[in-house]
């Protein structure tokens, strides 16, 4: 007598933190990451065979910048490449990627999105890309690691008022419901445009009115220099002018180990 087929073993259920349902057969092993910060994050957890395609925008690590292939920028992707690598699963953010083309992807592969606002945000996406990638003890670890940094991180003496500038003509800044703001916060600044939501752009006169006793020129998007200290010391002349690291305030994967050491070396 003819044994029945076996049952089709039940799929692996994940949600992301857009609350997608994604479902998969077994633990990916061909990886697109359509975000750099969570891109490192993927090289950090071990996944360096599973991961076939980055952006053009990945650089870290350099060894994968340099070998892995590109499916375009982060906010215009290379459908032909991204068909022609086969992915069982894809990797974005909700902020750093776009909604057509997300909802294109969604047609054809499982997608997992991030959304994040905060450090426990940026915890529980490297705890479920952990999960769903199945390296959670690894995910586990690096947690927790970055959350000790985190708790130990020393609070200024005094709050100071900033403004962190991301982007030049137009000046653009970050302000509230943003992984930067929130960054701010942890090591005790009071972000001078809280008031506002997201990245406003605003008018050096703006910056007047909030006399900010610091002023942040980050290194991305738009990559400030010295020689951009003149407009903003011209416009407040009793603020600090500093030029800081962007990807320590606004890289929400593993390079928050870096972050915490980085803030403590702050000279303000």
């Amino acid at each position: 007598m003819q044994r029945p087929p076996s049952p089709a073993p039940r799929p692996l259920v994940f949600h992301d933190q857009l609350s997608n349902r994604i479902e998969l057969h077994k633990p990916p092993q061909r990886i697109i990451s359509l975000v750099p910060s969570q891109t490192e994050l993927l090289y950090d957890l071990g996944l360096r065979d599973e991961v076939v395609g980055i952006t053009r925008f990945c650089i870290h690590p350099a060894e994968w910048f340099h070998t892995k292939a590109k499916v375009g920028g982060t906010k215009q992707f290379n459908f032909d490449a991204i068909h022609a690598l086969q992915p069982d699963l894809i990797i974005g953010n909700k902020e750093e990627n776009y909604r057509e083309g997300i909802e294109e992807l969604q047609k054809h592969y499982p997608v997992w999105l991030s959304d994040i606002f905060n450090l426990q945000d940026a915890l529980d996406m490297m705890l479920q890309i952990g999960a769903i990638t199945d390296k959670s003890a690894s995910a586990e670890n690096l947690a927790a690691s970055i959350a000790a940094k985190f708790k130990a991180l020393p609070q200024l003496n005094a709050p100071l008022r900033v403004a962190y500038f991301i982007w030049r003509k137009p000046y653009m800044v970050a302000a509230a419901n943003t992984f930067i703001d929130a960054m701010l916060r942890t090591i005790g600044f009071v972000n001078c445009f809280h008031h506002a939501a997201r990245y406003p752009e605003i008018s050096l006169q703006q910056l007047q009115q909030q006399k900010p006793d610091v002023i942040f020129l980050s290194s991305e998007p738009y990559a400030f220099r010295q020689h951009h200290f003149t407009e903003f010391q011209h416009a407040c002349p009793d603020a600090k002018v500093m030029l800081v690291d962007g990807e320590m305030f606004s890289w929400y994967g593993s390079r928050l180990l870096q972050s915490p050491d980085y803030f403590k070396d702050l000279s303000v």
